[in-house]
């Protein structure tokens, strides 16, 4: 579980996003498009869930925004640190088949989330129209990668300072409402914050589209066994960590959740001051 590689994607005033490549043989054979670890930093760590953006030659690398106490402290950690535990690989992988027509749309880090299934869902055949965006230009993370793994790419920018000022959102709504497009778009794919994830959903609904979404509910134990990741999913109560992450955005009770990821706001506000002193 040593740390192989490390590098800054972005680092923006308050938000830094980090890539590190750990040595995890036995994760790093079987993790699958879509599938997440919990990782320790140290042994009074809190466990974090991090996506699984690329699993090779017994290594897996992991792409964390640096926001609270726990991440900033896994981003603090150099080429050669170890890490006290790494689980995984955990939650359902992304089913990939030929859809035809797909699109897919990263927010943010949730750029990082939609490049392992944009890779597979190419190599599955499928015909692959990547969104990304960000709030600015110096925060857009794998363009590269993204680029070379779709047949379209669009970038946006809330501030306009790359690709197309706009939401990811206002492109996915023109792209299902070009009538010039020879097929129909079959599935659209998005990872994200919850507010755009949600408008993705309004979108989608419109014109009929299915729509898959990797919910980044609160998680602590990872396993199903602390019930903080549930969510309702089709007037049913799911855990994200055992029966997602993955969830048909459809069904998806997003005032529910929004509410629930505000839980704890001002306890993190209140840990991550205290760590200013």
């Amino acid at each position: 579980m040593k740390i192989i590689e490390k590098k800054v994607l972005a680092d923006y005033q308050d938000t830094k996003i980090t890539k590190l490549v750990i040595l995890s043989p036995d994760i790093a054979r079987k993790a699958l498009p879509g599938q997440f670890v919990v990782v320790m930093a140290k042994e009074e760590s809190e466990r974090i869930p991090l996506t699984v953006v690329e699993s090779q030659d017994e290594k897996i690398t992991l792409i964390l925004q640096e926001l609270g106490f726990s991440t900033k402290l896994l981003g603090s950690f150099n080429v050669k640190d170890s890490l006290y535990a790494l689980a995984g690989p955990l939650g359902h992988p992304t089913e990939i088949k030929n859809y035809g027509h797909i699109i897919l749309v990263g927010g943010g880090v949730g750029i990082a989330e939609i490049f392992p299934v944009a890779k597979a869902l190419k190599k599955a055949g499928n015909n692959v129209i990547s969104i990304i965006g960000a709030r600015t230009k110096d925060l857009l993370i794998l363009e590269n990668e993204l680029k070379e793994n779709s047949d379209k790419l669009y970038i946006c920018t809330d501030d306009g300072s790359y690709g197309t000022k706009a939401f990811t959102t206002d492109l996915l709504k023109q792209l299902l409402n070009d009538t010039r497009h020879p097929m129909p778009y079959t599935l659209v794919y998005a990872v994200g914050p919850i507010p755009m994830m949600k408008k993705v959903t309004e979108v989608t609904k419109e014109f009929s589209v299915k729509t898959m979404v990797s919910l980044n509910a609160l998680m602590v134990d990872g396993t199903g066994m602390c019930g903080c990741c549930r969510a309702t999913v089709g007037g049913e109560v799911k855990f994200s960590c055992i029966d997602g992450p993955e969830f048909d955005a459809h069904l998806v009770d997003w005032e529910e959740l929004e509410k629930r990821n505000r839980i704890y706001i001002d306890k993190e506000k209140h840990i991550c001051n205290l760590n200013k002193l």
